[in-house]
């Protein structure tokens, strides 16, 4: 499972010296699932990344890149037609823009 959104949380939280303990109560939720969240194994709710963003004083706009990535890595993964799906995805949204 590709994890660059859990990653960067779990440095944010320990650049601010913050235990899991001290940010999973924001959250509501217990430190088991925050530590599954920085791991990979489950993902963090949309909602949530403005709540984690001002917790670890993080970038929002970079927080939620980021689990959109992870989103559409994992929804790819072993995907023959990956990196033709995504130029396909690419494109319309350079379209969409227009």
């Amino acid at each position: 499972m590709i994890n660059q959104f859990g990653e960067r949380i779990r440095q944010l939280r320990e650049k601010q010296n913050l235990y899991l303990r001290q940010v999973a109560p924001l959250l509501e939720m217990d430190t088991a699932l925050l530590s599954k969240i920085e791991n990979g194994v489950k993902q963090l709710k949309k909602e949530q990344i403005s709540i984690l963003a001002e917790a670890l004083k993080g970038d929002k706009e970079e927080l939620t890149t980021l689990w959109l990535a992870d989103q559409v890595a994992n929804l790819i993964e072993g995907e023959p037609m990956a990196n033709k799906a995504l130029k396909t995805v690419s494109n319309n949204i350079k379209k969409i823009k227009k």
